[in-house]
């Protein structure tokens, strides 16, 4: 093992706290996103919440880097485990929107029985 693995490794809970943090924020932001009255967000709520995700979790690296919170400065295992957060939740919200799309379609279909 190199020395950096030995200061950031892959499996540290600072990991999953990134990969949590940004997931949630997704969901969140995404949410708010989704209740705009304006048409343009509510539309694109999934990418409005992942790149505010991404920009917090950005944020966060600079400030790390910059010395405003105690750690070893930005890493880019934590970014990594912030886009992973932010690609799982996006793939939570495009499925939980695939699968409400088709229930509400399915109530305005009409069935054709075979006489």
């Amino acid at each position: 093992m190199n020395n950096d693995d030995d200061k950031d490794p892959w499996l540290a809970p600072d990991k999953l706290y990134h990969f949590l943090f940004c997931f949630f924020l997704t969901l969140f932001f995404s949410a708010l996103a989704s209740l705009s009255r304006y048409h343009f967000l509510r539309s694109h709520s999934t990418w409005v919440g992942s790149i505010l995700s991404l920009l917090a979790g950005a944020a966060k690296e600079a400030a790390d880097q910059l010395g405003l919170f105690p750690s070893a400065g930005a890493s880019a295992r934590d970014a990594l485990a912030d886009l992973l957060g932010v690609l799982v939740a996006a793939m939570a919200l495009s499925l939980w929107n695939r699968l409400r799309r088709s229930r509400s379609d399915s109530g305005h279909t009409r069935r054709v029985l075979p006489v």
